[in-house]
């Protein structure tokens, strides 16, 4: 067995390890948006949104294994990043919650289509089995966590390297303002079906001042975190970063 495939599969019992530590807490409001917080409707809406995403998501993923299979350890390792740093959580406000979303890591290398898979998987896996979230709401928690944000995180790092910012500072403000993003589409999610005392928009702006002294510090501690771990694959798994297009082939 190679050292590297050692040291891979001392990562995923990391892990998992960690995650099991963290993650295995019998409260359902444990991620973004509880069961039952949603109406019906809404989380049938949020559902189909999110079907073409997720179809995008299975081809991409179908393809890059197709043309690299040695990358199923390098996905499996991206998932279980967003399942270990998303089990992390600080109450918010009833029925959710802050924590990172870790889906950064997978749009920066894979894309988001991909991760939208991904996300879908660690959300299903910790609602069934966890009693993390809940699965009337695991359209919008998808959306959310393994759609917009992963998008959000994908632009603006392509942003960065068109115009020469360094690529961890990119890195870092791709990861940060993808979580960020992620808890703006929750608040979004969460105020017209919870506006009685205000206006949709009021309850908007007042989801998001709750999340906030919250959510800005975890999300610059994910952008860092996910800067580290980039720097960790560009030392022990470089092979994958190129086959991927992450690094350039040496000359």
């Amino acid at each position: 067995m190679s050292k590297q495939s050692k040291l891979e599969k001392r990562i995923l019992a990391l892990a998992a390890a960690f995650a099991l530590t963290f993650g295995i807490v019998p409260n359902v409001s444990a991620m973004h948006i509880m069961e039952g917080y949603l109406p019906g409707g809404f989380c049938i809406a949020w559902g189909v949104l999110c079907l073409p995403f997720l179809i995008a998501g299975f081809m991409s993923i179908k393809k890059t294994l197709n043309e690299h299979r040695n990358l199923i350890t390098l996905l499996a390792m991206a998932g279980a990043f967003v399942f270990v740093i998303s089990s992390l959580k600080i109450p918010s406000i009833t029925g959710s919650c802050s924590h990172m979303t870790g889906t950064g890591l997978g749009a920066i290398l894979f894309g988001p289509s991909a991760v939208s898979i991904l996300g879908l998987i660690v959300l299903l896996f910790q609602a069934i089995l966890l009693g993390h979230g809940g699965l009337t709401t695991i359209g919008a928690n998808t959306f959310s966590m393994a759609i917009a944000g992963p998008f959000v995180t994908y632009g603006i790092y392509t942003l960065c390297k068109k115009v020469g910012v360094n690529k961890r500072v990119g890195i870092f403000l791709a990861a940060s303002l993808g979580d960020l993003f992620t808890y703006c589409v929750t608040a979004f999610q969460m105020a017209p079906a919870h506006h009685a005392e205000s206006t949709i928009g009021g309850a908007f702006v007042k989801f998001l001042a709750v999340f906030a002294p919250t959510q800005v510090p975890l999300a610059i501690i994910e952008g860092i975190i996910t800067v580290l771990i980039v720097m960790g694959l560009e030392t022990y798994a470089k092979p994958e970063l190129r086959a991927i297009g992450f690094i350039k082939e040496a000359k």
